[in-house]
């Protein structure tokens, strides 16, 4: 039980943001304590020795403690059960016919450190922690017995954030069978991913509203949609009736991807071309390219503090470029998914921007993360995506 796990107490004083909600403890804020080795499950009071609750331990992680939100105990397989039946439940009363979602999303459902991506009778998972690293196995028989038809597991494990807790990077299927391939629909359009080749667990789900808004606005249309990936956004404006898509993306495997999905659906008026988006679109607006709607939707362009500076060149430059592609009448659609790069700061950029091309916008929509990747208010570090639609004159 609890009282077999080693307590940990916080300095005098920083209590309130933690018993607040937030569910990490940083180094800094422990007070001295004996040597534990990382992943352990812990016991973390506050100075004044009131129980805040149980959290996985790392000795070298600048976030030392990661909150379970359980006082006492046992982290086993039922405990994963429990925590993932909750997080199911509300999944399949968000999406009741289309079980392609993100069944886990870390903190926001109590589970620090472990990412879960269904679809269908197929679970990608990532385990960001030594913590969550530890329990595998718990979490796969959890799965195993919340979603009866399951036939795969596969840890996709090559983030970075693994490396700064120890980790290696690796893939490999934990349980069952993975195809090549796996057929889903998503918001009525046929979709074949990859979990094996597919970037991070295989597909983005977390634009899926305001993918299903570009469907809303593209009839009779030509779309540019840049950094298509598996051609999400394209196929959506196809899919509400757009005249012509056009797909960008360096990548070789996403193009083919993008490809196959068109034939899918018959979208005979998408085409998709591997290029290095910066370099096509300000190509394009030097030829004089124009479209009725561009779509923005690139990597995250900072991650740290550090790079700030240079995401924010980054997302003038290419939100500049786009605007010049884009007739009177149109729209922009703009994304960012770099945490660090607030809403506001996107709206500035884009109104700037705007200001010195001499073109007027107003902001018609704006957009985050699929509500399968909820907030935690108590935590802005799990609120990241911010999707905006602007018309342009």
């Amino acid at each position: 039980m609890s009282d077999s796990y080693p307590i940990l107490m916080l300095k005098p004083g920083i209590h309130n943001r933690i018993r607040n909600g937030h569910p990490w403890a940083f180094k800094d804020e422990l007070m001295p304590h004996e040597p534990l080795e990382a992943g352990v499950i812990v016991q973390l009071h506050t100075d004044y020795g009131y129980d805040i609750g149980l959290g996985f331990y790392h000795p070298t992680s600048q976030i030392a403690i990661r909150l379970l939100r359980v006082k006492q105990g046992l982290i086993d397989t039922s405990f994963f059960i429990d925590r993932l039946s909750l997080a199911l439940a509300l999944r399949d009363r968000l999406f009741p016919h289309e079980p392609i979602y993100r069944l886990c999303f870390g903190e926001s459902d109590g589970l620090p450190g472990l990412i879960i991506d269904r679809y269908g009778d197929y679970c990608a998972l990532q385990l960001l922690s030594a913590g969550m690293d530890k329990k595998r196995q718990e979490i796969v028989e959890a799965l195993q017995s919340i979603i009866p038809t399951l036939k795969g597991i596969i840890a996709k494990n090559d983030s970075q954030l693994r490396v700064k807790e120890g980790l290696e990077k690796s893939e490999e299927v934990l349980w069952g069978t993975i195809p090549d391939n796996i057929s889903i629909t998503e918001n009525g359009i046929a979709l074949s991913i990859s979990l094996i080749q597919g970037q991070k667990t295989g597909y983005y789900l977390d634009q899926r509203l305001n993918r299903s808004f570009v469907s809303k606005i593209s009839k009779d249309l030509t779309v540019l949609d840049c950094f298509t990936n598996q051609g999400g956004f394209a196929l959506h404006a196809a899919f509400g009736g757009a005249s012509k898509v056009l797909g960008i993306d360096s990548a070789k495997s996403a193009i083919d991807a993008s490809i196959v999905n068109a034939q899918l659906n018959n979208y005979n008026q998408c085409s998709f071309i591997q290029a290095d988006v910066f370099d096509y679109i300000k190509k394009a607006a030097l030829d004089g390219d124009k479209w009725d709607i561009v779509i923005l939707d690139p990597p995250a362009f900072t991650k740290s503090k550090t790079t700030l500076s240079k995401a924010k060149r980054g997302y003038a430059e290419i939100n500049r470029q786009a605007l010049k592609l884009i007739h009177t009448g149109g729209f922009l659609v703009t994304a960012s998914c770099s945490q660090l790069f607030s809403e506001a700061m996107l709206i500035e950029c884009v109104q700037q921007e705007a200001k010195r091309i001499n073109r007027q916008i107003s902001l018609i929509y704006k957009g985050g993360q699929s509500p399968c990747h909820p907030i935690l208010p108590s935590m802005l570090e799990t609120s990241y995506l911010k999707c905006l639609v602007f018309s342009v004159q």
